[in-house]
């Protein structure tokens, strides 16, 4: 995967250095509730008929998992439920009857044709409408508009290990900028690298510039 040429990828993702700044400190966090208000008529609406979708797919609507947010706090991520309910023995069963599924698994942490996934929830996927309901995460303060995609609990370790500190010092984002550069072509080490260099570069351009690009992603139907 090539390098986003926009970001200089020599900047060290270390508070002392980068210093605190008016926009990482106050206007990101305003910039976000505004956006947010401003999307929430439109949005509720469209979940609620989402929901119901889903609902009548079988199942529950809608889908939360804790999280690791800002400072390694935890938090109820929430989404429209695009998977079968018994996901996690789904998984289990894909990953030991097929050793490539596994090793697949261990380097992405995610699957590019992955069995959990619903008819419906592929469709929500594909256009990322599953992530909507996150706008509830965006107004209570656990996540942001922008940022690294939240891990969860047991993907933590991992992330520390392989020198994801940069994460901890951020919301996280319902968009970021692995997911406009690489999407499901991403590691799960190349989304920690994109993660630092998000934080060693963090400004009110490059935030407009991954709003701007997350549209494009939508639109084309690139989704995760």
């Amino acid at each position: 995967m090539k390098d986003a040429a926009y970001l200089d990828w020599s900047r060290k993702a270390d508070p002392s250095v980068l210093g605190r700044g008016i926009y990482r400190q106050r206007l990101k966090r305003l910039m976000d509730l505004v956006l947010a208000v401003a999307l929430l008529p439109m949005v509720a609406p469209l979940v609620a008929i989402l929901w119901l979708m889903v609902r009548l797919d079988g199942g529950p609507g809608f889908y939360w998992q804790e999280r690791v947010g800002r400072d390694g706090r935890r938090f109820r991520f929430w989404k429209l439920r695009s998977m079968v309910t018994d996901a996690d023995a789904a998984l289990r069963r894909a990953c030991e009857a097929d050793p490539r599924v596994a090793a697949e698994w261990h380097e992405m942490q995610k699957l590019r044709h992955d069995p959990r996934v619903t008819r419906l929830g592929a469709v929500l996927r594909k256009t990322s409408l599953d992530e909507l309901p996150q706008l509830w995460n965006v107004l209570r303060g656990d996540m942001s508009l922008i940022g690294p995609r939240p891990f969860t609990v047991e993907q933590e370790k991992l992330y520390v290990e392989a020198g994801g500190t940069a994460y901890f010092r951020l919301r996280p984002g319902v968009t970021g900028l692995w997911q406009v550069e690489g999407r499901s072509a991403t590691s799960f080490l190349e989304r920690i690298r994109f993660d630092n260099a998000y934080y060693a570069n963090l400004s009110l351009p490059l935030d407009l510039r991954i709003l701007w690009r997350t549209c494009a992603v939508v639109l084309r139907g690139t989704g995760c």
